[in-house]
């Protein structure tokens, strides 16, 4: 039972937008935390440098998942499929610190991404 190949076209299109949008989203983190670093005292260089590291490959590999989806390639799947989960993880952790707003954005992208993401692997696999 193979799906429709419109419909599979406009779930791996939906998937991109919404990799692509969360790969904006870390880029957007990870300038903001430059722009910090600038504007506020007592700065740790350190862990600075390495959250910045992990935002810009963090940006970079969603980048990459949502070419994969966009040009139909399997490449993208797994990285995508386990951001999200991670990005699950993190949200979880924002509601226990009482940051509700930072939690409902992150699984806004998150688990949209994910059901498409588990659907498209789920039928391309019959």
């Amino acid at each position: 039972m193979n799906q429709d190949p419109a419909k599979a076209a406009k779930a791996r299109a939906l998937v991109a937008s919404l990799l692509f949008v969360e790969s904006a989203v870390i880029a957007g983190l990870g300038l903001w935390l430059i722009v910090f670093s600038f504007t506020h005292e007592n700065v740790e260089l350190s862990p600075l440098l390495g959250e910045i590291s992990f935002a810009v490959i963090g940006s970079l590999g969603l980048f990459a998942a949502g070419r994969g989806y966009a040009r139909g390639k399997n490449y993208g799947r797994s990285p995508a499929i386990l951001a999200n989960l991670i990005a699950v993880g993190v949200a979880y952790y924002q509601i226990q610190g009482h940051f509700y707003i930072g939690a409902v954005v992150i699984l806004a992208l998150a688990l949209p991404t994910l059901y498409f993401a588990f659907s498209i692997a789920k039928n391309e696999n019959q």
